[in-house]
């Protein structure tokens, strides 16, 4: 079974085509980029293989969450949205499963403060003075103010330390591992310490006087969250306008509760919908790597140049027109698999519904939405691929493709390619067929 001989693989989408104002974003967030049997937004996308249904676990290899944060992570180099969206679903989930005592800690942020704080006047972000300048203009007018009590303790109105009984309390709770309020994750005391640090200063630079309340559900993981994700220079740091992030910041110094983020997951949520997902699709389409792409394009060109010598041979020489028809062969070869190619499959491993294994596919995408930097230019997979000749990229091991979906698009392209290869074939081997014989030979 294949789709529509009028099917045509997703366009590429860049960050300027998927970009629109935010009235626009959170109308759009439900619709799938669907193909051409609905009615999405960008073609070429079959109902099989949308966006829900990937992130669902609702596909097969080489169509899964997991290849979907592969390719987000070695290709487009975006992985952190992906990391944050399947954060916040999980962290929805646990947030619902606490007790109505803890979930009433805190409060829903509102539509209308969101809009109230998005809608006031931004404020300069404070600049950040390392010790060694603080030390050189020190005593003179363009020393940095000095921080006031208030400012130092935080929040006045959180509750005093109590006195200690073991070691595990003398710890400050904020340094522990992760708290028993829900969260699930780890983290060590000098990672906790250095996370709640950053988090205190992205908190400081949105002009916020205090800390946010510590007894909210799951505020260690919040402010673990803005340390990678918000703050900046956070080692997973989201694209976010200085208005967003501010409003963000806002959101969660007042509560924890998951409508906080509804603006930045709408506008994560649209990216990986509108741009990653179908440039996904088109990119796991294509069944060859790079080396194999060139390659078959290479076959195409030789066989279509040797079908004009064999044709020109013929035509020059005293043997009949009939013969001419040989010259069809290598027509038919060299255009099939250059149209193949040009749509990014080798048109000799499409029968077999294999694709070329590629580089990333030597390493594993990140899950931790808690780790550390998406950054891979040291891990020794890079190097090993690197060493293998081109000959070894070429005639790589193949991968059998599971999914049902992307094996019907990658036969519809694979009989697109003959047909356009049988219709061109015959105009040329008739023009041939029309002239005399040259009897040179």
């Amino acid at each position: 079974m294949v789709y529509s001989l009028t099917y045509r693989r997703p366009p590429h989408v860049d960050s300027a085509r998927a970009s629109m104002t935010g009235d626009e974003k959170p109308k759009s967030i439900g619709e799938s980029t669907v193909g051409s049997h609905g009615s999405g937004i960008i073609s070429g996308i079959p109902d099989a293989l949308s966006f829900d249904r990937i992130i669902s676990g609702g596909t097969c290899p080489p169509c899964t969450t997991r290849d979907f944060m592969n390719y987000l992570m070695y290709i487009e180099h975006a992985a952190e949205n992906l990391q944050l969206f399947l954060w916040y679903k999980d962290y929805v989930k646990r947030f619902n499963e606490l007790p109505a005592n803890e979930q009433a800690l805190a409060p829903i942020w509102t539509a209308e403060q969101a809009e109230a704080e998005t809608n006031q006047p931004s404020v300069p972000t404070k600049q950040q003075i390392s010790a060694e300048t603080a030390a050189v203009f020190k005593g003179t007018d363009f020393a940095p103010p000095i921080a006031s009590v208030t400012e130092v303790r935080g929040n006045p109105f959180n509750t005093p330390p109590r006195t200690p009984v073991g070691d595990r309390e003398s710890i400050n709770p904020s340094e522990q591992a992760w708290s028993d309020n829900g969260s699930t994750l780890n983290m060590s005391h000098h990672t906790g310490s250095a996370h709640h640090k950053k988090a205190a200063g992205a908190f400081e630079g949105a002009d916020l006087k205090w800390q946010p309340f510590t007894i909210q559900p799951f505020r260690e993981e919040i402010s673990r969250i803005i340390a990678i994700y918000v703050a900046d220079g956070g080692s997973r740091q989201l694209n976010l306008s200085s208005k967003e992030r501010s409003t963000l910041l806002h959101a969660l110094a007042n509560t924890t509760h998951p409508t906080a983020f509804r603006a930045v997951v709408h506008t994560v949520e649209w990216s990986l919908r509108h741009q990653a997902h179908p440039n996904f699709i088109r990119w796991t389409i294509c069944n060859g790597n790079r080396p194999r792409v060139i390659f078959a394009r290479g076959l195409g060109i030789g066989g279509i140049i040797g079908g004009f010598i064999a044709a020109i041979l013929l035509t020059l020489s005293d043997a009949g027109r009939g013969w001419r028809v040989l010259s069809a062969c290598l027509f038919m070869f060299g255009i099939s698999t250059l149209i193949a190619a040009w749509k990014g499959m080798c048109v000799l491993f499409a029968s077999a519904d294999d694709e070329s294994s590629s580089s990333y596919d030597i390493a594993k995408g990140s899950f931790d939405t808690l780790g550390s930097s998406n950054s891979y230019e040291d891990e020794p997979w890079i190097a090993k691929y690197e060493r293998r000749n081109v000959v070894r990229k070429i005639f790589d091991r193949e991968v059998w493709i599971q999914e049902p979906a992307l094996r019907q698009i990658q036969d519809t392209i694979f009989l697109q390619a003959l047909g356009g290869a049988l219709l061109l074939t015959a105009v040329s081997v008739g023009i041939f067929c029309a002239f005399p014989k040259g009897n040179f030979y």
